[in-house]
């Protein structure tokens, strides 16, 4: 089970953020309370787009502790694979 970085680079205020999820919802929110990132902020809770929005300085937290750094292709692979296994626990 892993935790996951992207590397985008989207400006909000002054902050530039970018995406943290996991493997499962308990990783995703063990990993923000130990960066420091308020449970409240994730999005899309209970679908396979869950995940946080974090900013850089966050980022290189979740990084320290563990994170896997991915690539706009590695989001999209494995928001792809979560959503096949939502699909296949549902059908069965």
């Amino acid at each position: 089970m892993t935790v996951y970085v992207d590397d985008m680079e989207a400006s909000y205020g002054r902050m530039v953020m970018c995406h943290m999820l996991a493997d499962t919802t308990a990783e995703l929110l063990a990993m923000a309370d130990k960066i420091g990132v308020a449970r409240k902020w994730i999005q899309k809770a209970g679908t396979h787009h869950e995940h946080f929005d974090i900013a850089k300085s966050k980022r290189a937290l979740a990084v320290q502790h563990g994170a896997i750094e991915i690539d706009r292709q590695g989001l999209v692979d494995i928001l792809r694979a979560r959503r096949a296994a939502l699909r296949t626990n549902t059908e069965n």
